[in-house]
């Protein structure tokens, strides 16, 4: 059986990268870090619960990607750039069977992002995962949820839907054939975290949020900050390829309400729609353009025609079972 130290040793301690900020890394009581000058840290830390947030038997190298990837969408949220961050693991047991490819993926996708382990802790208990990431960003151009204003166009990377459908076929809610959950599943276990995107429209955007936990409940956190209303056309919001086939009934709740995309939501000036559309071309990311920041307080959800919709819809809440 592995002691702690030597789990830490063989699955999560690496040299650092020869551009690294870190001064000191893993292995003592704190990490040293070495921001960049004149740029500011933004730190973002999330939980994973088993039976929670993932399935028990979920697999070990696609939840390393996740774990990681929704702590990095934070930061694509704020424009920010990552540069590192801390690993919490609390496991049943050090089965290396299991931490070999939990690592693996996990790393892979810090690899990618140029997002170096500096620290953590592990403890025997039930599985939990909780990460703290660290990214920088300029002075005054992180992109917060208070900075949205009136006639602000709202924007949507990506796709929304297919992980909240492969959900339903997992949790038998409605029936998928075995190709159509093959093709939505990856959304929902190996999310894309959109953080070129997040960083090619600083000096653009106005406000962004990350879309975790429902497209109306996420959206609805900028309105609340930023004091102001929106007008979304609902179906202008661009469904995964697989939730694409299903009915429009379908269609509209997953996108508006189903939680675990990770896309951008976030809003920028009207006039600035080419240097949008140029900066989600430069970050190999798709974006779809689905509403407008209004002043009166509320979101009015509407179909293509501009005709009012009364959908009733619910984002996720880690509170309610």
């Amino acid at each position: 059986m592995l002691t702690e130290f030597e789990l830490i040793a063989r699955y999560f301690n690496r040299p650092p990268a020869p551009d690294s900020r870190t001064a000191l890394g893993v292995g003592d009581d704190c990490a040293l870090m070495t921001p960049a000058p004149g740029m500011q840290l933004a730190i973002s830390s999330d939980m994973l619960v088993c039976g929670r947030h993932f399935f028990p038997d979920a697999d070990p190298a696609a939840l390393g990607h996740k774990c990681l990837a929704v702590n990095l969408s934070d930061l694509a949220a704020m424009g920010a750039q990552p540069i590192a961050f801390t690993l919490a693991l609390a496991l049943p047991q050090a089965d290396p069977e299991w931490l070999a490819p939990f690592s693996q993926g996990m790393l892979a996708l810090a690899d990618r992002h140029g997002c170096e382990l500096i620290g953590g802790d592990t403890t025997k208990g039930p599985l939990t995962i909780s990460i703290t990431v660290f990214g920088e960003v300029p002075p005054q151009q992180a992109l917060r949820r208070d900075a949205a204003r009136v006639g602000d166009d709202i924007w949507i990377s990506g796709s929304l839907g297919d992980a909240r459908l492969a959900l339903a076929g997992y949790r038998n809610e409605l029936a998928l054939s075995d190709t159509e959950l093959l093709q939505a599943a990856p959304r929902m276990h190996e999310p894309t975290p959109r953080v070129e995107l997040g960083v090619a429209l600083r000096g653009i955007a106005h406000a962004a949020i990350d879309i975790s936990d429902g497209l109306v409940g996420d959206l609805g956190h900028i309105l609340e900050r930023s004091h102001h209303g929106a007008t979304l056309n609902v179906d202008a919001l661009p469904p995964g390829n697989v939730l694409q086939q299903r009915e429009v009934d379908l269609r509209r709740r997953f996108t508006l309400a189903g939680g675990d995309d990770y896309e951008l939501c976030f809003t920028a000036p009207a006039r600035l729609r080419e240097a949008v559309e140029k900066a989600a071309r430069a970050a190999g990311a798709e974006v779809a353009r689905v509403g407008s920041i209004d002043r009166e307080p509320g979101l009015r959800l509407v179909d293509a025609a501009g005709e009012a919709l009364q959908l009733d819809l619910a984002s996720f809440d880690h509170f309610r079972t």
